[in-house]
């Protein structure tokens, strides 16, 4: 049988980062994640401190924000170790990276476009912290490189995002999105499965209202219990729940089928830092969650879009 995919080179069933990359610029791109030195509204008093009760802390190689052009050097040297011709996206990954002053983010940005390797930034970012003029600022540099903001909304529903506190009602960060799509920013939206008190029902609305939206891109991870944060001292408690893979398979296979099939799947699960996983341990092994969300498409003849429908 075909594959009734269109954005697919193979068998896949959904619009990988990579058939994106190979579409878009001819060869292999990976993302050098920076440190840019940034907090965030949930850690400096402003909403909250701790982070989201599932924040350990921001991620990446760099604890410490080394001069961006130092790191950028570092990871292109591992990056080209597996691949000696890749090209990189300077991703600024950790914490609220546009939540400072046009002046700071403008000096970050521009080192990092400067690097001859560079070919476009990814910022990560909340949609609280997103002002006029850092909006302006962005409008530039999309017109000047190729630019993805990273929104990070978990859910759409806010009682869920009340209880690990996002800090923001699910009303804001559509706001947010909406300048940002006005201004023809490519945006990538963050989701988590697995968040407490959510059920399955709850994770196929988010796919589906997120699908509405028609993003650009979108990374689908599982909520990993890490050392450290808030939800690890619960999670020893029996408090909170962790997803089983058959069920998280499962649910990501019917997700996909609400996206329309032009958004990119920039990551369909997500790679906790082993050394501070401490649940589920199933996720540590990627190949098989991704081969079983392939094997679950290809037996329930299921395709991203599948049940798209433009509002």
């Amino acid at each position: 049988m075909p594959n009734p995919f269109p954005y697919s080179d193979d068998n896949k069933r959904y619009h990988t980062l990579y058939y994106h990359n190979k579409h878009t610029f001819g060869g292999r791109i990976y993302k050098a994640v920076l440190n840019g030195g940034f907090t965030c509204p949930n850690l400096d008093g402003t909403k909250g401190t701790g982070g989201c009760a599932f924040c350990d802390g921001g991620s990446g190689a760099f604890t410490k924000p080394l001069p961006i052009r130092e790191q950028l050097t570092l990871e292109l040297a591992r990056i080209r170790r597996k691949v000696p011709d890749a090209r990189i996206i300077a991703y600024f990954q950790v914490h609220t990276n546009t939540y400072a002053p046009v002046s700071r983010l403008r000096t970050l940005y521009e080192e990092a476009l400067a690097f001859p390797e560079v070919i476009g930034l990814s910022i990560g970012t909340r949609p609280d912290c997103l002002p006029e003029d850092v909006l302006a600022y962005l409008a530039e540099l999309n017109r000047r490189t190729y630019l993805t903001v990273e929104l990070g909304v978990q859910t759409v529903h806010d009682r869920t995002a009340q209880r690990f506190g996002r800090g923001y009602a699910f009303a804001e960060f559509l706001d947010s999105y909406q300048k940002l799509q006005a201004l023809g920013i490519r945006t990538c939206l963050h989701i988590i499965n697995g968040l407490p008190h959510e059920t399955a029902p709850d994770m196929l609305e988010t796919a589906r209202v997120l699908g509405q939206l028609r993003p650009q891109a979108v990374k689908i991870q599982l909520l990993h219990i890490l050392q450290g944060t808030q939800y690890a001292e619960l999670w020893r408690q029996g408090d909170i729940p962790v997803m089983p893979q058959e069920a998280y398979i499962a649910t990501v296979v019917r997700q996909l089928e609400y996206f329309p099939p032009e958004t990119v799947i920039e990551r369909i699960t997500g790679d906790g830092e082993k050394a501070k996983l401490l649940a589920p341990k199933w996720s540590m092994d990627k190949i098989s969650t991704l081969g079983g969300i392939d094997k679950a498409q290809a037996e329930l003849n299921s395709f991203q879009g599948a049940k798209f429908i433009s509002a």
